[in-house]
């Protein structure tokens, strides 16, 4: 007997049974028996997969495309990938053979772009030479390696207190209009201006069109969108498209991730992916469960975030960062969805309603944010710098509340209020002002030792400026150092600590 490769016996086999499927007429067209709300039931196509495209013939000549998520018994559901306005029962359906799959590589780098990978910004065609599916499986533990490496998000109150790791899943949570976006774009910004090398994939499920071009145009001014990739839908785009939105701008990202580089990913927001979802499931019959969402809505999403990881040495030790998004109702995150994304992420970020419209922007909550990678993901800088800020907050947060019942307060209370009211006051921040590592640091050491707790709370925004001031153009080579992020050593401390003393002098009380 000749010796066979498994691969070509596995080709010689394969072909063979399409070869009788076809001449048995089960795999080559199948007919729509009926059509409605963006879903086909299809009968006939007995050889086809889940996730698999289908072209359907139109009633005007043309065809439109659909992917397959049921596989019943005597049909197949179908959810269309556009109108369904031009496919009537008994039009002609056939195979593709292949999976959905998107253009993936540096060809989409500043471009805007559908789930499907079609450009929507005007720039022509994207000839990228690569597709990768849609649906990719997650690295192996055994391809992984823990996270080590920091993401800086230039946001103080996250590096300092919550910080975030090269393949990290990070949930930002909380109500409508409390900033959460505005996290993820100076993330996505502070990536170009510390010239990280990080490349930015934004996707947009169900988001406004205006929106969606309010953040490009921030990110090219900001000279981030050359190395940014945004997928976008709208609120009128059918639900496949918003469905599809998050796992195509994955497997984009995922390219950078394989091929040696670093990927942040942000999907705004899963709430909307997640309904889109239920939306598909009840028109395709599936049985609704909690909150009418399909039984499998979990795995929507931990197939999705588990794409986030870094890769081991031998596999090039590129990593994708996750930074989901989830909008809840009246801060409630015990909701079913909320608390699903919860349990898959390594941490999360919370905002809260009532500390934005008290003026404390980023809004987070100390108490209730956190990060389950830590420590082993900041630079040691900050890390030093910031040591028991998070305390610091958390029993100032207590107190502001206790002390509106109380009269007499003894001294040390007084002092953790009064060191609190600045903290909080010095960890407000500005969009689009992302800060450095020397800039966080020098901040951190300078409030820790107690060098700002005579300067009025309403002055330690100026008395800030003023410092980092005063450091950069006497000490610039020193700052340069410290933006390195090593360890801060004792004499930097004291020149900071130096300077701190002399600019606070002309803002104490």
């Amino acid at each position: 007997m000749t010796d066979i490769s498994v691969k070509e016996l596995s080709k010689d086999i394969r072909a063979a049974i399409d070869g009788l499927r076809a001449s048995e007429g089960l795999v080559e067209t199948g007919i729509v028996t009926r059509i409605g709300d963006g879903v086909a039931w299809i009968y006939g196509l007995a050889g086809a997969g889940a996730n698999e495209v289908i072209t359907i013939d139109t009633t005007s000549g043309g065809t439109v495309e659909a992917f397959i998520l049921n596989l019943g018994e005597d049909e197949i559901g179908a959810v269309l990938l556009g109108s369904d306005q031009e496919v009537s029962a008994g039009a002609s359906v056939r195979l593709s053979g292949h999976v959905l799959d998107v253009p993936v590589g540096p060809e989409l780098l500043g471009r805007v772009v559908d789930p499907l990978g079609r450009p929507l910004d005007g720039k022509g065609p994207i000839n990228a030479k690569l597709r990768y599916p849609v649906e990719r499986d997650a690295p192996g533990v055994m391809a992984r390696k823990s996270v080590h490496e920091p993401l800086m998000s230039g946001i103080t109150a996250i590096d300092a207190i919550i910080p975030i790791g090269r393949g990290q899943r990070e949930l930002i949570i909380g109500d409508r209009q409390t900033g959460k976006t505005a996290i993820a774009l100076d993330t996505m910004i502070n990536q170009g201006r510390q010239k990280t090398g990080v490349v930015n994939v934004y996707v947009a499920v169900g988001q406004k069109l205006s929106k969606i071009a309010r953040l490009v145009d921030r990110l090219k001014e900001e000279g981030v969108m050359d190395n940014s990739i945004v997928v976008a839908t709208g609120p009128a785009d059918p639900a496949s498209l918003l469905y599809l939105a998050p796992y195509a701008g994955s497997s984009m990202a995922e390219y950078f991730r394989d091929h040696k580089q670093h990927a942040l990913i942000i999907y705004d927001d899963l709430t909307k992916h997640a309904t889109a979802y239920r939306q598909m499931s009840l028109l395709l019959r599936r049985p609704p469960g909690r909150e009418a969402y399909p039984g499998d809505v979990f795995f929507l999403h931990s197939r999705l975030l588990e794409r986030a990881a870094k890769l081991n040495d031998e596999l090039g030790a590129g990593s994708l960062t996750s930074l989901p998004i989830i909008e809840t109702q009246a801060g409630d995150i015990s909701a079913y969805i909320p608390t699903n994304v919860i349990s898959i992420t390594d941490g999360q970020i919370f905002l809260e309603t009532n500390l934005f419209y008290q003026g404390i922007r980023p809004a987070i909550s100390v108490g209730l944010s956190v990060s389950r990678v830590g420590g082993a993901a900041q630079t040691k800088a900050v890390k030093s710098a910031g040591g028991g800020l998070k305390l610091d907050l958390a029993q100032f947060r207590e107190l502001a509340a206790f002390m509106q019942f109380a009269t007499d307060l003894d001294a040390e209370t007084r002092q953790r209020l009064n060191r609190g009211q600045r903290l909080t006051e010095l960890l407000k921040q500005p969009q689009y002002q992302p800060m450095g590592v020397w800039e966080m640091t020098a901040m951190l050491i300078a409030a820790n030792n107690g060098t700002m707790d005579e300067v009025p709370v309403e002055k330690i925004q100026d008395a800030k400026t003023a410092l980092l001031t005063e450091l950069w153009h006497e000490h610039k080579d020193a700052m340069r150092t410290l933006s390195v992020g090593d360890k801060v050593s004792d004499e930097m401390t004291k020149t900071i600590l130096d300077a701190a003393k002399k600019v606070m002098k002309g803002f104490a009380a």
